[in-house]
C-alpha cells in the first residue's frame, strides 16, 4: 500500500472521531484506527469503539474494504500526571485559569506524537484527529495553530513526511451532524447518535434525541445543542 493513501485515525468512539473516521474512509484507500487508555472517567468509550466499528462494516460497503487494524495505547501516565476532572473523581467546573478541569495537559499533543509513532512503523502518511477549535471546551492543544506545530515538530524530529488532518477544525457540531449526514447518510448520522459516546460522566443509561449521557456535562452541552441546530437548519 502507498503510505499517500493510507491514514490512521485517531478514534475514541466518540461523535467526532466517528465522523473523522467516516471521512478518512471516503478518502483514503487504506484507514486504521488508534485509541487510548489513560485512566478517563468516561472509559465506557473504549467499550463502543469495536461496535462502531463493525457497523461501519457492516453498514458501508465501500468503507468496509478500506477499514483496517484497530489499536490502541496504554498510557495511563497521563492520569498519574495530570490533575484534572478526567482522570480524578473531581467536579467539571472552570478553573481558574479559565480553562474547564476536565483540561489533561498536553493530551493531544501526547496523542499525536505516538500517533506518529505509529504511523511510521504501520507506513501511513495521514494522521487524521477530531480536533476543533470552533466548537469546544477552550483546550488550547485542539487550536490549529498547535496542530500545525505538531507536524512540524514531527516531521522535524522524526525526518518524515506527515499530514496532520482536522476536518472539524473550522466547523461547529451541527455542521459536525451533517457532515456525517453527507458521508454517510441518515445511517451514519443514526449510529453515531446511539453508538458512540461523548459524556465526560460516562452515563449510557438514558438514549437522549441527540445520544446518550448525563445531559449536564461540558460535552454533552455541546452535543444535545448541536444537534438541536442540525435539526432546524
Amino acid at each position: 500500500m502507498d503510505q499517500n493513501n493510507k491514514a490512521l485515525v485517531l478514534f475514541s468512539g466518540g461523535q467526532d472521531s466517528t465522523t473523522c473516521l467516516a471521512w478518512a474512509l471516503e478518502n483514503f484507500a487504506a484507514v486504521e484506527t488508534l485509541g487510548f487508555t489513560y485512566g478517563q472517567r468516561h472509559n465506557i468509550e473504549m467499550s463502543v469503539r469495536a461496535p462502531v466499528r463493525e457497523a461501519i462494516r457492516a453498514g458501508f460497503p465501500a468503507w468496509a474494504q478500506k477499514l483496517g487494524e484497530d489499536h490502541v495505547i496504554d498510557l495511563a501516565v497521563l492520569g498519574q500526571v495530570s490533575e484534572s476532572a478526567l482522570t480524578r473523581e473531581s467536579e467539571i467546573t472552570l478553573a481558574a485559569s479559565g480553562l474547564p478541569t476536565t483540561f489533561v495537559p498536553g493530551r493531544n499533543l501526547v496523542f499525536l506524537t505516538f500517533a506518529a509513532m505509529l504511523a511510521y512503523r504501520r507506513g501511513a502518511r495521514h494522521i487524521i484527529g477530531g480536533m476543533c477549535e470552533t466548537d469546544f471546551s477552550g483546550y488550547p492543544d485542539c487550536r490549529d495553530d498547535s496542530v500545525k506545530a505538531m507536524q512540524l515538530a514531527l516531521n522535524t524530529g522524526m525526518d518524515t513526511n506527515f499530514v496532520l488532518h482536522t476536518p472539524l477544525m473550522w466547523i461547529d457540531k451541527a455542521q459536525t451532524w451533517k457532515l456525517a449526514e453527507t458521508l454517510g447518510g441518515a445511517a451514519l448520522v443514526e449510529l453515531i447518535r446511539t453508538g458512540t459516546h461523548t459524556c465526560y460522566n460516562g452515563e449510557r443509561g438514558q438514549l437522549h434525541g441527540w445520544g446518550y449521557g448525563c445531559g449536564a456535562c461540558p460535552a454533552c452541552a455541546l452535543r444535545a445543542q448541536g444537534y438541536a441546530q442540525y435539526k432546524t437548519r
